[in-house]
Order: C-alpha cells, then sequence, then structure tokens
C-alpha cells in the first residue's frame, strides 16, 4: 500500500543523519529539545523521565532539555518535584545529588491549556541555551485520541521544521482508521519524522533475535521451514486493568497487543537477511514479512475474557471485550511456507513472561532402544526470555551419565547478566528515545507496516469468536489446548532458569 504523500513535505528540513543513521553507528546526535505532551501522566512517570534522566547522566544523550506539558495546571517548581519523584520511584539507576541537580535545570513546564505561543517560547528559550545545532523531538505520551490534537498544536506553535514526533500505540483500530491516522499525520509530519514506538524490540533480547540469526552459521542454515517445527511468542501478564479498563474496554487484547506488539517481535523472528544493518534494509524486510502474513481466521483464534471483567467500573455487563488472545497465524512465503506461529498474551494469567521459543524438528528416526528417553521431553528449542535480564536457552537430548543409554534433556543457557557488560543495558524506552534523536527507525513501526498488519486483521474483527471465561491466575481458556494442538504450549515451563 502506497503511503499518502505529505501536503508539508517540501518546507520541512531535515537532519543529515536520517539519511545515514544505522545500528551500528553510534556517533553522538546533535542537541536536542524533547517537548513530553503527557508529562504528568503514568507512562512519563514511570519511564519516560527516569529514562531521560539517566541519558542526560550517562552521557550517552547528546545535550538535551526538557519541555514538559499536560492538561495539568504546574509551575516549573512543581514539574520539577513531580520529576524528582518519579526518578526515585521508578528510575533503574541512582543519581548523584550533582547529577540530579543537573538535570534538573533542564526542566521547564507549559500547561496544556497556556495555548500554542507559550510552548513555542518555552523551546526556543531551551534552544537558545542548546545552540544554533538543536533539534526537536516531540514524545505524544498521550491517548491515540488526543494525537491529532498535539499534532494540530505543534504545527500552529510551528515547531515542525527539524523536529521528529515518537507517537504511542495502538496505531488505530483497524484498516480504515489506521489509514486515517497516517494520513492526518502526513498532512503536518513526513515520514521520515514519525517514530511509531514499540517498547519490546527496544530490549535487549529482542535485538539479540538478529545477532543469533544473522552473526551465527550455526543458526542461519537452519533457520526455516526445513528444520523448524512450529514457533510460540506468549507473552502473559498478571496484571489486571486497574484503572484503565475503560480505555480498554474499546480495544481488547488483539488491538492492544498482538497488532503492535506481537506481530512486531514476530517480524524480527522471521525477516529475511537485510542488506545491511541500517533502518530502511530492516524495516523493508519486516514490512516484507507484514506482507506475507495470511489473513487472520477467526477459526484459528482463542478469545477469553477473565472472570470478573465485567464488574469493573467503565465495562458494560455485557461486554464481549477479549482480554486474552491467541491464535494461529502463518506466513506465505518460501521460508515459512506451513510453519504455524502461536501467539498468546492475556491479562490476570498464572504467570508474566515474554518468550520467543523456536521449536524444532525431532530427527526423522531414532536409533535408540526403547525406553531410552528420546522424544519424551518434546522437541529441541531455542528460546528467548524478553524480560530486562534478557536470556537465551538452548535445550537438546544429552546422554544421561551413567551405564546404560538413558537421555534426558539438557539445557545451555546465557543472561546478558552474567558478562562485564551487563551495566550497559539500556531500559527499552532509553535505547528509542536515544535512537529516535538519531533518526534511527530500526527498532520502529513504519505507516506501510502498520497498514498491512490491520488489513490481513479483517476477517477476525469483521467476525470475532465469541469470548470464553477464564479465571484468573490461570494459563486461559481450555481451548487454548486445541488450538496449538498436537503441539502443547511452552508456558508453563518444567524447569526454571538457572541463576547466576
Amino acid at each position: 500500500m502506497s503511503e499518502p504523500t505529505p501536503r508539508s513535505a517540501q518546507t520541512i528540513s531535515y537532519p543529515a543523519s536520517d539519511a545515514r543513521s544505522s545500528r551500528g553507528a553510534l556517533e553522538k546526535a546533535d542537541p536536542h529539545v524533547v517537548v513530553l505532551f503527557g508529562a504528568t501522566g503514568d507512562l512519563a512517570r514511570r519511564k519516560l523521565l527516569p529514562g531521560l534522566a539517566h541519558l542526560a547522566a550517562s552521557e550517552l544523550a547528546p545535550a538535551i532539555r526538557v519541555v514538559g506539558t499536560s492538561l495539568e495546571e504546574m509551575s516549573d517548581a512543581e514539574f520539577r518535584e513531580f520529576a524528582r519523584k518519579a526518578v526515585e520511584e521508578f528510575g533503574s539507576h541512582r543519581l548523584t545529588p550533582e547529577q540530579w541537580d543537573k538535570f534538573d535545570d533542564f526542566l521547564v513546564y507549559v500547561p496544556q491549556s497556556a495555548g500554542p505561543e507559550p510552548l513555542a517560547a518555552a523551546v526556543a528559550a531551551a534552544e537558545e541555551s542548546l545552540g544554533p545545532d538543536a533539534l526537536r523531538l516531540h514524545y505524544l505520551s498521550v491517548p491515540p485520541k488526543a494525537a491529532i490534537a498535539v499534532i494540530k498544536m505543534l504545527r500552529e506553535a510551528d515547531l515542525v521544521d527539524r523536529s521528529r514526533v515518537v507517537m504511542e500505540k495502538p496505531f488505530g483500530t483497524d484498516l480504515a482508521s489506521a489509514i486515517a491516522l497516517n494520513d492526518q499525520v502526513h498532512e503536518t509530519f513526513d515520514e521520515r519524522q514519525v517514530f511509531r514506538i514499540d517498547h519490546f524490540l527496544g530490549k535487549e533480547a529482542a535485538q539479540n533475535i538478529l545477532a543469533f540469526r544473522f552473526a551465527n552459521g550455526l543458526f542461519e542454515p537452519i533457520w526455516n521451514r526445513n528444520f523448524i517445527d512450529h514457533i510460540q511468542i506468549d507473552i502473559p501478564e498478571t496484571l489486571g486493568l486497574d484503572q484503565r479498563a475503560n480505555f480498554y474496554e474499546a480495544t481488547g487484547a488483539y488491538k492492544d497487543m498482538v497488532v503492535t506488539h506481537l506481530f512486531q517481535v514476530m517480524a524480527f523472528v522471521a525477516m529475511e537477511p537485510p542488506t545491511a544493518l541500517e533502518p530502511r534494509a530492516i524495516s523493508e524486510e519486516k514490512n516484507k514479512v507484514f506482507r506475507s502474513l495470511l489473513p487472520i481466521e477467526p477459526s484459528d483464534v482463542v478469545r477469553g475474557q477473565f472472570a470478573g471483567y465485567t464488574a469493573l467500573d467503565g465495562v458494560p455487563r455485557d461486554s464481549d471485550t477479549e482480554t486474552f488472545i491467541a491464535l494461529k497465524c502463518g506466513l506465505d512465503n518460501w521460508r515459512w511456507a506451513g510453519v504455524p506461529f502461536y501467539l498468546r498474551t492475556g491479562k490476570k494469567m498464572a504467570e508474566g513472561a515474554r518468550i520467543i521459543s523456536i521449536a524444532f524438528k525431532e530427527a526423522p528416526r531414532s536409533m535408540f532402544p526403547a525406553h531410552s528417553g528420546v522424544g519424551n521431553a518434546g522437541p529441541d528449542h531455542l528460546t528467548f526470555d524478553l524480560a530486562d535480564e534478557s536470556k537465551v536457552s538452548l535445550s537438546f537430548y544429552g546422554k544421561r551419565p551413567g551405564p546404560g543409554m538413558r537421555l534426558e534433556k539438557l539445557s545451555m543457557q546465557f543472561s546478558t547478566q552474567e558478562t562485564e557488560r551487563a551495566g550497559d543495558v539500556l531500559e527499552a524506552y532509553e535505547r528509542l528515545i536515544l535512537d529516535a534523536m538519531r533518526g534511527d527507525h530500526t527498532l520502529f513501526t513504519t505507516a506501510e507496516g502498520i497498514e498491512s498488519l490491520w488489513e490481513r486483521s479483517a476477517p477476525l474483527l469483521e467476525n470475532p469468536p465469541e469470548v470464553k471465561s477464564y479465571p484468573p491466575g490461570t494459563w486461559g481458556p481450555n481451548a487454548i489446548h486445541q488450538l496449538i494442538a498436537p503441539h502443547a504450549w511452552r508456558l508453563p515451563f518444567e524447569r526454571a532458569w538457572r541463576e547466576k
């Protein structure tokens, strides 16, 4: 699907780094004014403000100034105190008093009610302190319905030039709404300026998939339908919805998680080798995966709703919104023809995890004697844990020490926490903010990609299967076992990850 031509494309100038940015080039970015919309919201408090503070203190980021804006009426001093408490409560890295005092001086606040002129004045003052090379990063930590109003304000404040804009999911709720949203965004910003964020791809383990696949002759030759039996991407959550039930009711697990997270992770697993490790080449290979995705058929989907969901505030008593979804999908291309991908996610489940599991085909014939143990523990697996510890495990059969030929499942495991560079791991939002400052689109979603996914979701959205109830603290409705048969879900694990 071709992208709409932005009306303002002729008047926008770009940093030179946009055309040459790459994952391998970690040159320092130009100074930035970060305009943080929704600066008093939950995401800003938990992730964005602590992340910006760490980047500023670590010297990984360029010189930055932060202009916060939100619906709340606040002074600069009140916003700085809000940010200090956020960093102390949620920051993964402790700042020294000297580091905080320095970052504190970089924070100003403009109430959204003040309008575009005071916002433009605050940005201009921040830019003046940074020098003539300063660029702008607009982070839209706002509900999707508010995004267009924010973009309109940026246009009225004349803050479009020399800027990039980071947008939070969801990016539409179906194909028509995604096209309309992209058209509206492109009226003001060129696609090169837009960064649709998926924090799952900012995790160290997600990028480790690229390293495992394309840097090792051991794995790339077997990464296809001839050797891989099936793939699972499993992201259960123990959390409920708290105060988000009203928002969630209009989206559900598929729109909230599958389109914007699980399919993006699937693209990293399934993509062809890019011509280079640079944003445009990687984005094109991801988009090829989305274009090859077969339509999501309702018969291949299990939708669930945890017991008690309809009693939450803002939820109709007859709600059909799913809080759980499991689906089987496939890719219509040479590498993956016939290989099923099983995706699962949900709220209030038994455990919280972020697992990618590659199941290899078993040996075509066993020469081992009966009762040797071969086949008892299922196929060999390569497992990526996308949690912050970034773990990888390869399981295989090996001989049990002692007399006779008795085999058992063994595993080789790796964790970034066991390396000397464990302290260099960036939190996902920190990495993605840094990439956006450099103009690196590698870990972000394009307009074409998101529209392809909504197009292939149409059969499910038009005719969703009935939701099935499941008790909180379980792995979802029982129908998930029929969905994946003759295979079995990898979660829950029979063996726990080894700790250092």
